[in-house]
C-alpha cells in the first residue's frame, strides 16, 4: 500500500510568500512551479490533478510536496550539488603547473596547445587550469629599475613637493615634448556618420617638426607652454625666462624636471644661480614618469595631436597653443596619491619576486 503524502497545512504568511514567488517576474521558473505545486497540494488537490494542471511528472509533485512538508519555504530550493568530478587528478595538475613555470627548450614560452601536446591532454583543459591558477605564459611585462645613486632621496624630495608643497611657493613640473610632427593626410578626412567611423588615408605629407616646452602648475593644473624649432640649452633658458615672467614675483619656484643633458648645461646652472627664488629638482634617472607634466603630454597627444591634420609647422604650433589656452580655462590638478615609501617598495618588488 502506498505511503500517504504528508499534509501541507499552509499558514497565511506562507501562502503570501508562495503567491509573491509565483507573481514575481524575476522568480526562476522552477521555483515558481514548485510554489504552485505546494499551493495546489494545500487545497487537497490530488496528485493526478496537479500533474495535469501543471504538466509535470508524478515524481516532481511528490518530491516538492515532501520537501516543503519537511523544510517549509526552504524546501523549494535545490539541494547543493557535489559538482563534476575533476577530469585530472591533483598530481597531474601539479605536474602541469610545475612544467608551466619551467622555460621550454625550443620555444620562448608555452602555449595551451604546446603544453597539451607535451602532457597528452586537451588544450582547453590546460587553459582552464592556467586560468584557475592565474598563470599567463603568453603575457610578458617589462620593468626598468633606476640605478640612480640618489634614488631614495630624490623620490622623497619630489613626492614631498607633490603631497606637502612649501608655503608661499609654486611647484612646476617641466619637460619637453620633442619631435612633434606636422602631418597632413594626402586626402581629406571622411567624417563620422551613423554606423561609420571617421576615416582617413594611411599616407601623409611631412611638413617638419616642433618641440613643445611645458610647465605644469601642480597646484591648479594650468600649463605654460611654448614651441621651439630646436631643443638646446638656449631654448631651456628662454623658456625659464618665460616662466619667470608669468609666475608671481613674490613666490619661490620649485621646478621638477628630468636629467636631460640640456637641463644640466653650465649656462642653465648659471641661470639658476642668478635667479635665487628658483630651485631645480631632478627626477631619478629612468623615472621621468614621476614628472606630472608627462600625464598632460599624454592628454595633448590623445586630444590634439594623434588625429590632428597640420598643413605646416606654423599650423601645428597654432593648434597646440589654442589647445593650451582652452585647457587652462578648465584646468584641474592631478591628484598624486602614492607615498615615497610605496613607490620605493614597488620599485624593489621585481627583484624581490625573482628570488
Amino acid at each position: 500500500m502506498a505511503k500517504p503524502l504528508p499534509k501541507i497545512n499552509l499558514t497565511k504568511e506562507e501562502k503570501d510568500v508562495l503567491n509573491r514567488i509565483i507573481k514575481k517576474r524575476t522568480s526562476p521558473q522552477g521555483i515558481a512551479q514548485r510554489a504552485q505545486i505546494v499551493l495546489l497540494a494545500d487545497q487537497m488537490t490530488s496528485t493526478d490533478e496537479i500533474m495535469q494542471t501543471l504538466s509535470v511528472s508524478k515524481t516532481t509533485v511528490i518530491k516538492w510536496r515532501q520537501n516543503f512538508a519537511e523544510k517549509r519555504i526552504d524546501g523549494l530550493k535545490d539541494a547543493p550539488r557535489s559538482g563534476r568530478k575533476p577530469l585530472y587528478e591533483q598530481e597531474t595538475v601539479a605536474k602541469l603547473i610545475s612544467k608551466t613555470l619551467e622555460a621550454p627548450e625550443h620555444i620562448t614560452h608555452w602555449s595551451t596547445r604546446e603544453m597539451a601536446k607535451e602532457l597528452g591532454m586537451g588544450h582547453m583543459t590546460v587553459h582552464r587550469i592556467w586560468k584557475k591558477n592565474d598563470l599567463k605564459p603568453h603575457l610578458v611585462k617589462t620593468f626598468k629599475y633606476s640605478n640612480d645613486k640618489h634614488l631614495e632621496e630624490k623620490i622623497i624630495d619630489i613626492v614631498g613637493l607633490y603631497l606637502d608643497p612649501p608655503e608661499n611657493a609654486i611647484v612646476l613640473s617641466v619637460d619637453e615634448k620633442s619631435q612633434i610632427q606636422a602631418l597632413e593626410r594626402t586626402q581629406p578626412l571622411l567624417p563620422l556618420k551613423f554606423g561609420q567611423a571617421e576615416r582617413r588615408t594611411h599616407d601623409y605629407k611631412r611638413h617638419g617638426t616642433a618641440t613643445l616646452f611645458a610647465a605644469l602648475d601642480t597646484a591648479n593644473g594650468s600649463v605654460i607652454g611654448k614651441c621651439y624649432k630646436r631643443h638646446r640649452h638656449h631654448e631651456v633658458i628662454n623658456f625659464l625666462n618665460l616662466i619667470n615672467k608669468n609666475v608671481s614675483k613674490d613666490k619661490d619656484v620649485h621646478i621638477i624636471t628630468d636629467n636631460y643633458s640640456t637641463h644640466k648645461h653650465g649656462k642653465v646652472k648659471n641661470w639658476f644661480k642668478r635667479h635665487k627664488r628658483f630651485q631645480i629638482h631632478f627626477t631619478p634617472t629612468s623615472a621621468s614618469w614621476m614628472n606630472q607634466v608627462e600625464i598632460w603630454f599624454g592628454i595633448l597627444q590623445a586630444k590634439r595631436i594623434k588625429r590632428g591634420v597640420f598643413i605646416s609647422v606654423k599650423d601645428l604650433i597654432t593648434k597646440i597653443e589654442n589647445f593650451i589656452e582652452s585647457y587652462n580655462e578648465n584646468s584641474k590638478p592631478f591628484k598624486w596619491v602614492k607615498t615615497s615609501h610605496e613607490i620605493l617598495a614597488k620599485a624593489k618588488r621585481p627583484f624581490m619576486d625573482g628570488h
